[in-house]
């Protein structure tokens, strides 16, 4: 499935889903922080203006409610079973559970579906002010679009993102097993130890020098996060404070040397200031002189590395730390903040142009540095329209506050070499830290 928006303008990334007979098309962040599914219904008293029109049962032939019973929560009349949802930044969904056909768009293997899905009777927050329709849910959990699809043995027991890089945007996703390509790394990922999809991320290395940090810094509370439904990364203070000094002195630092070359051959000395961030209302930390192009930013800025339990490294791009500053042309800013909670928030900013492999069945999450925006072209040329553009902005925290429960085969697909992909692909990014992020 092919993934739309990006990072910068939206704080998310969307996908397509199709739901009723006939059926009725949604925009949905891809939210691995969350578990259910939800449109706006139709008979909503408190939701807000979305991309598409709301979901009207009455217009499916297949639609049926899920009637009370001993499992769920129910609603006034002891009808119809009901959810709600609550996100750290304070938005929330509330309504009413029901069971449709949804389908995955013309280029999926995978055929229609029954599944279950929450009709919105009320959002608020961001949930109301967003463009997105709703969320795709793909955390753990009985309700989580992967738990059903993996419990009608429709694919195995994973999926996979792949977000678009910086000023790209885009994506994919595949719902179903890949064969993970021999360079991807992998972390051991803990289902006992928290609801969400956490790593055992052991230390950081900025410019190939540890950051010294407490033992078990990454190691509190839920662990180590990967939300995609987050925007940006959110460390507790002690680390924050530690990968931002280590950035900016190696940054200056990097780009010292760089412009005394410079000026030997060129006599032109152009070095990284300190400026103020795009929203006044944030403290954020950014710096000027880097240039327009991405792909020089090596140049002036450190590289880093994450390491897990395992002795296995992830290596960060400036991309995967930086932002662009919306004000000042060649200006980047940290998108790393601090967290008051002992959990490591990873957002979507830390896996742009990664494959990131969320293999459930062996407990384990693996990452692959690639061009994600290219791996969607090599795939397949989506005939779906893109979502219109978004002009509304979130908080950048989408994490589910409920506990879900712990998760409950096909083929695997082959994705090395030629990148073959033989299941269903679609695209993302959005939030889940504790903490609002700058508002671009």
């Amino acid at each position: 499935m092919r993934l739309y928006d990006d990072l910068l303008s939206n704080g998310y990334y969307t996908t397509r889903l199709w739901i009723g007979t006939p059926p009725q098309e949604f925009a949905l962040i891809v939210d691995t922080g969350s578990t259910v599914t939800y449109v706006p219904c139709s008979s909503c008293a408190h939701c807000g203006k979305h991309q598409d029109p709301r979901f009207q049962p009455d217009l499916s032939s297949t639609y049926q409610p899920v009637k009370c019973n001993p499992s769920c929560n129910c609603d006034d009349e002891q009808k119809q079973c009901t959810y709600d949802r609550r996100y750290a930044e304070m938005s929330s969904s509330s309504g009413v559970l029901g069971e449709d056909i949804v389908s995955f768009g013309n280029e999926s293997e995978l055929v229609p579906q029954r599944a279950v899905f929450g009709c919105e009777n009320r959002e608020t927050g961001d949930l109301y002010s967003q463009r997105a329709d709703g969320i795709m849910g793909l955390g753990r959990g009985q309700l989580s679009i992967v738990d059903q699809l993996v419990d009608k043995s429709v694919i195995g027991d994973s999926f996979s993102l792949c977000y678009g890089g910086m000023d790209v945007g885009g994506g994919a996703m595949v719902l179903g097993k890949i064969t993970p390509p021999p360079e991807m790394v992998f972390s051991h990922s803990d289902p006992f130890r928290s609801p969400y999809y956490n790593i055992e991320l052991k230390e950081m290395h900025v410019a190939g020098k540890r950051l010294k940090l407490p033992n078990g810094v990454f190691d509190g509370r839920h662990g180590t996060v990967l939300d995609s439904g987050t925007t940006y990364a959110y460390f507790q203070k002690d680390a924050f404070v530690a990968f931002r000094d280590a950035v900016r002195s190696n940054s200056f630092e990097l780009r010292a040397k760089l412009s005394l070359f410079a000026s030997q051959i060129l006599r032109e000395v152009h070095s990284l200031k300190r400026v103020r961030g795009p929203d006044p209302n944030y403290d954020d930390i950014c710096f000027s002189g880097a240039g327009r192009d991405v792909s020089q930013l090596s140049k002036s800025f450190p590289a880093v590395e994450m390491v897990f339990n395992n002795g296995n490294k992830l290596l960060l791009s400036p991309e995967n730390y930086l932002f662009r500053h919306t004000k000042l042309i060649g200006a980047y800013c940290l998108g790393i903040f601090a967290n008051t909670e002992s959990t490591t928030l990873l957002g979507g900013i830390v896996v742009r142009n990664t494959l990131v492999t969320y293999d459930r069945d062996n407990d384990r999450i693996g990452f692959l540095k690639t061009n994600c925006s290219e791996l969607w072209r090599r795939v397949k040329i989506s005939g779906a329209p893109a979502p219109a553009p978004s002009v509304s902005q979130s908080n950048d925290t989408n994490l589910e506050i409920p506990p879900a429960s712990a998760p409950s085969g096909s083929p695997a697909n082959v994705l090395p070499g030629a990148w073959h992909i033989t299941c269903i692909l679609a695209m993302f990014p959005v939030f889940l830290g504790f903490f609002p992020c700058t508002v671009l």
